[in-house]
């Protein structure tokens, strides 16, 4: 935030800084000493951009307004500044549409006149209530939810509100922006562990595929072995009915001996079946362990994914480009702000919290139901309809809820993205493939479901 609070002398510095040069030094003056005459006598209405506290100003034009509104006003009201050229600089646009709006002119105009448009549906909601106290409840409640921008604006502009409640709001806006960075920084240890977990998964998974190697080249020999076992019993059974018509001693006695010969091998050829069974019992292990280890390390590479991606799009959000993002984009996180409500049936109740957490970090609303293991099934229909997309575990989730809510997508079209485990991460992927329209429902017949798995 700029220092709009600080004397004339810093916020001539602030316009050096910003290589911004103000008309002339009675302009300076005139904006930090003169106090429009509404602030000094309560007005019975809602104030005007300009007769806000210096430092309000600050937060509203960087939080309330985008880099291409203001670039909007900047050139239909001729600010000065090389915001269409290589060496553009936000910062500096900022600043003198910070400065501009601290009195009225057309440039402050235009920009409350967008305010007011851009916001007046929150705007008519805090118009409802009519005291102090109700005005900073109605904010807080905003703030939990992640609702900033068209919330300040309200509550700054709202004609009930004291100056010690629009101090809260200021405060409140101030710190929400210290917890936002503090959960990148989270966020950024939690993908180091996760490529570093994806490593000891694929060397353990490269030593299994040489003991499964090593298996598979002893399977195959003692397969040869018994190959040959099998061709010389084959020759037996001639030997046997020559046993039969030879009466005398000395041919029953070679054949005696070939018999006892024979019987050493066909000893040895059980024991190579018996052998064999044995390595094929291992190498089935083996690749069921193979399988499981591949399956988890698909789910954590998928992880890592959805985690990176939710950083890379708060950062893009938190600090737009102008030359990389225009906002225009489906998938762009301040496009989804405000206007995306998602359904969670089922899940760990515990996690909730978490799951909220995530989602409003993406600008998300989230309604939740516990998928009827304490609440009833009969709000299930009114919060499906109230939803843009589902999302549910399927394995913390009640048969009745389950078939309820896939009948319901089904047949409204409505997106959903079924997926087993309920944990953060999991939560994230399941965000991850909505984000990306790889849903679970295109019209397949509803699959049965395994009874609700224990907390």
């Amino acid at each position: 935030m700029c220092d709009r609070c600080e004397p004339k002398g810093l916020l001539a510095g602030l316009f050096a800084k910003a290589g911004v040069a103000p008309a002339s030094s009675a302009l300076v003056t005139s904006m930090v000493e003169s106090e429009p005459e509404s602030r000094k006598q309560p007005a019975p209405r809602r104030p005007k951009l300009w007769e806000l506290e210096e430092k309000h100003h600050c937060p509203v034009i960087g939080s309330c307004l985008t880099l291409d509104e203001l670039k909007k006003i900047a050139r239909k009201c001729g600010f000065n500044g090389n915001f269409g050229g290589e060496c553009f600089d936000p910062y500096r646009l900022h600043v003198e549409a910070v400065s501009l709006s601290c009195s009225r002119n057309d440039a402050a105009e235009a920009m409350h006149k967008l305010l007011e448009r851009k916001y007046a549906i929150v705007i008519a909601r805090f118009e409802r209530v009519k005291s102090d106290a109700d005005v900073l409840a109605l904010w807080k409640q905003h703030l939990k939810r992640g609702e900033v921008a068209d919330a300040m604006w309200a509550a700054l502009t709202h004609k009930a509100a004291s100056r010690d409640t629009r101090n809260q709001v200021y405060g409140d806006v101030h710190m929400f922006s210290h917890q936002i960075g503090a959960g990148q920084a989270a966020d950024l240890r939690r993908l180091e562990w996760l490529q570093r977990e994806q490593t000891d998964l694929g060397a353990e998974n490269a030593r299994l595929a040489e003991e499964l190697r090593q298996q598979s080249l002893q399977t195959d020999s003692a397969k040869r072995d018994l190959a040959r076992a099998n061709e010389q019993v084959a020759h037996l059974e001639p030997l046997l009915n020559r046993v039969r018509e030879l009466e005398s001693g000395q041919a029953m006695s070679a054949i005696g001996r070939r018999l006892l010969l024979a019987e050493a091998q066909a000893s040895r050829v059980r024991e190579a079946e018996a052998r064999i069974e044995t390595l094929e019992e291992k190498v089935a292990i083996l690749r069921g362990d193979k399988a499981r280890l591949v399956r988890e390390m698909e789910k954590t590479a998928a992880e890592r994914d959805a985690l990176e991606r939710f950083w890379l799009e708060e950062a893009s959000s938190r600090a737009p480009s102008a030359t990389t993002c225009s906002g225009e984009c489906d998938t762009c996180i301040t496009r989804r702000q405000g206007r995306c409500v998602i359904c969670v049936i089922g899940g760990r109740t515990p996690l909730l919290p978490h799951y909220r957490q995530l989602a409003e970090r993406l600008g998300v609303r989230l309604i939740h139901h516990d998928g009827g293991k304490e609440e009833s099934l009969s709000r299930l229909p009114d919060l499906l309809s109230a939803a843009d997309a589902v999302i549910c575990p399927t394995d913390y989730v009640s048969h009745n809820a389950y078939y309820q809510l896939k009948r319901h997508c089904k047949r409204t079209g409505k997106p959903c993205v079924l997926f087993k485990g309920a944990s953060i991460s999991g939560f994230a992927v399941a965000l991850a493939r909505l984000s990306s329209g790889r849903v679970s429902l295109s019209g397949e017949p509803i699959e049965p479901l395994r009874p609700m798995a224990e907390k």
